[in-house]
């Protein structure tokens, strides 16, 4: 029997996108058709073109000449890329979904998304590496959202840049939704809300934000009370705006810190990082166009706090 390595080394990986020209396409050029109806990048483009990774019809092309309905462009996107700035570590990655275009992990808590000073080998990055090795995938490490540290769930890794940046692309539009999971202290006297607050970097701090009416950065959470405790609430949170620490700081600063959250709250006896997890993401497939749906399980400290009996 095949080890889970073994099956997917043997998974054969393409990255070619084809786009067959309609009625609405006609009198322009194949440049104008990789730029405006599939939104390659300038500078993706400029890689495209010069690797020779752009067909028309199954031959090579110039990309000003015009097209006519029925014709077939194919973009592939296999380019090699240089990925040697991240060691590769070994780790058992919760993989919930893969195909040629991206994966989505499920990460738990204390372990970072990008190598630092103080995670230069054992980052999710590290790991992504160590199992693009395997599948013989060269190209860069990408990851399409960010979690704390601290924080457990979904995190999605593009496998290209094309893909990143229609992701990017849907972030900006606002069809990348993503909801979470929280614990936070005491009881809310609104069932649901919105915390419509501006966030920005606290003075004198490279980590800590902070709530800024003249400075900070249009901030949006939508809440939803879940299940209350004796002295602590359940609570899912929808982002309107993606700010960093947005959760935390909103939370805070309505007087209902995160537990755990020794940032801005205190330590719990409860759970030893701050209580969030990334459990959904919805979004649109950069290629098929399909609509999306990815969820993870609560972790084990959360079901732990959960087994108390409810009030609500």
């Amino acid at each position: 029997m095949l080890t889970f390595n073994e099956v997917r080394k043997e998974m054969n990986f393409s990255m070619k996108l084809r786009y067959k020209i309609k009625k609405s396409d006609a009198n322009t050029s194949i440049h104008n058709i990789l730029q405006n109806s599939l939104n390659i990048s300038t500078r993706l483009l400029t890689k495209l073109i010069k690797n020779e990774k752009i067909s028309f019809n199954g031959n090579k092309c110039d990309t000003r000449n015009q097209v006519k309905l029925g014709d077939i462009i194919e973009i592939n996107f296999s380019i090699q890329e240089n990925n040697s700035n991240i060691l590769p570590t070994q780790m058992n990655l919760d993989i919930i979904y893969e195909d040629d275009w991206f994966l989505v992990i499920n990460k738990p808590s204390g372990i970072p998304i990008h190598p630092s000073r103080y995670h230069y080998t054992d980052s999710l990055s590290n790991g992504i590496k160590f199992y693009f090795d395997i599948i013989g995938l060269a190209k860069k490490i990408r990851p399409v959202n960010r979690l704390d540290i601290g924080t457990s769930g979904l995190v999605i890794f593009a496998k290209c840049e094309y893909v990143q940046e229609c992701f990017a692309r849907q972030m900006a539009n606002k069809t990348f939704q993503k909801e979470y999971l929280c614990m936070v202290h005491g009881i809310l006297p609104q069932k649901t809300g919105t915390i419509d607050l501006p966030i920005a970097r606290k003075k004198d701090s490279i980590i800590e934000r902070c709530i800024d009416k003249n400075h900070g950065q249009h901030s949006v959470t939508d809440y939803e009370v879940i299940k209350e405790f004796s002295n602590h609430s359940f609570i899912k949170c929808k982002l309107k705006t993606g700010r960093t620490h947005q959760i935390r700081v909103h939370m805070a600063a309505i007087g209902h810190p995160l537990l755990g959250d020794t940032l801005y709250g205190t330590e719990s006896s409860l759970i030893d990082r701050q209580a969030l997890h990334s459990y959904k993401i919805l979004c649109v497939h950069p290629i098929s166009k399909n609509n999306l749906v990815f969820q993870s399980d609560l972790p084990n400290d959360f079901k732990n706090i959960m087994s108390e009996k409810s009030n609500f």
